[in-house]
């Protein structure tokens, strides 16, 4: 009996099935060492994983090579996850990779170094581009989480030490795959509107991945082409981002950060009463001087000329003597001291304008931005719910059964989870 005659098409076809029908192969994982790494324009990645017996050729398509954390690299030990299949057109068996991560270390810290050193070599951390900031700032932006307990942090200390400054708050998310982009938008929005002196970014401690966001590329980028100042204040004092080492400044914490821009209010405060009492002193002594001065020389003039006698012989010499004594030194000192009066007076008037004017002006900033917080809703009764990502729950039907939440109250918070969802009864009329 003839044996079955295969065409190569139809030989290669059914190996591929064979390889993509058995369970095993699906989902399969391979250790190796990284060579013949190629990353096409497509945005497609290939390569060849190897080891000391034997070499795959595999690939990563584009939509998978995106979520990937780190730079793949001729040599590097990585860990890949893919399933096993052939490509009909040469009968050549490979890997088809969903992801892969560094064998021996986070994929988190070797992207965190590579991006590190690649925007290190390109001066994006340089001293020379680090701007100074203010010494006593009018206008202070923060960017962060409106309802997380840095922002509360900041305001309270920036209204204790430096209550003149004016707080313009852009809420942002600082956590998870949609922070980078809302963290850009807020540092545009404030560079756009160009009323802040030094901003603020940054946000409470966590983990690595919770401080994520502050290690993207098109952040840090922005924050070294932003007009105002920036300084980074992310996490506690041990945590470092990429946002830390392209700001103009890093601080340690976002309560750091509130300290490092501003002076303490009560320190200026004295120093300006030890000012004005210095100068008030050295022109009381000036003006003594000069009044001893004035003294001596009116005598010496009296000894010299007795003015009654002239007065006696013409009355043109009396007007000549009075528009003498008009121009006299102690005229001159009597004219400019009540001309340094009047002076004084009106910067003092000035000052406590300008001082009632700011108190005014904050005062009314806190109102507003109290009667804006999200927390003066939750002390009606009301309470936030948000999900496991930290993201707020609007609508029910983004719930399922066993789903777990976190609910914000006015005073504290509760973990829950899901066990029944409902529409509203009002929308299905």
């Amino acid at each position: 009996m003839q044996s079955d005659i295969y065409s190569v098409t139809r030989l290669n076809t059914e190996i591929k099935g064979m390889l993509e029908s058995n369970p095993a192969f699906r989902n399969v994982f391979v250790q190796g060492e990284i060579s013949n790494y190629k990353a096409h324009p497509s945005g497609h990645h290939y390569m060849t994983l190897k080891d000391d017996g034997a070499a795959i050729n595999a690939v990563l398509f584009r939509s998978d090579a995106a979520r990937l954390r780190f730079r793949p690299e001729n040599g590097m030990k990585v860990i890949a996850r893919g399933r096993v299949s052939s490509f009909p057109k040469s009968g050549q068996v490979q890997l088809y990779l969903a992801d892969m991560m560094p064998d021996g270390a986070g994929a988190l810290h070797l992207a965190f170094e590579q991006l590190k050193q690649r925007l290190q070599a390109e001066g994006l951390f340089s001293q020379s581009h680090k701007r100074v900031l203010p010494r006593m700032p009018e206008t202070i932006a923060l960017i962060t989480s409106p309802t997380g307990a840095a922002v509360h942090d900041m305001l309270h200390i920036l209204a204790r030490r430096w209550p003149l400054a004016r707080v313009q708050i852009y809420p942002a998310l600082v956590q998870g795959a949609d922070a980078p982009a809302d963290l850009r938008r807020a540092l545009r929005l404030a560079n756009t509107h160009g009323q802040a002196e030094v901003i603020v970014i940054g946000r409470g401690g966590g983990s690595l991945e919770d401080l994520w966001a502050f290690n993207d590329e098109g952040l840090a980028r922005d924050i070294y082409a932003s007009r105002i100042p920036v300084v980074s204040a992310v996490g506690h004092e041990p945590d470092v981002t990429i946002s830390d080492f392209v700001a103009d400044l890093r601080a340690p914490t976002p309560s750091g950060a509130a300290e490092l821009i501003t002076p303490d209010g009560t320190e200026v405060r004295a120093f300006l009463l030890q000012s004005d009492a210095v100068l008030g002193g050295g022109l009381t002594r000036a003006i003594e001087r000069s009044r001893k001065r004035f003294d001596g020389m009116q005598e010496r003039l009296a000894l010299r000329t007795p003015l009654h006698a002239i007065a006696d012989k013409h009355m043109l010499l009396a007007h000549q003597v009075e528009r003498l004594l008009l121009r006299s030194p102690q005229y001159a000192i009597a004219r400019k001291r009540e001309r340094l009066s009047m002076l004084a007076e009106r910067l003092h008037k000035l000052s406590l304008e300008q001082i009632e004017n700011r108190r005014s002006r904050l005062a009314h900033g806190m109102t507003a931005l109290d009667a804006l917080s999200p927390l003066k809703v939750l002390t009606r009764g009301y309470a936030v719910a948000s999900n496991e990502e930290g993201m707020a729950v609007r609508d029910s039907a983004a719930l399922h059964i066993g789903d777990r939440l976190q609910v914000r109250f006015a005073q504290g918070e509760a973990l829950c989870r899901v066990e029944e969802t409902r529409e509203d009864q009002w929308q299905k009329k």
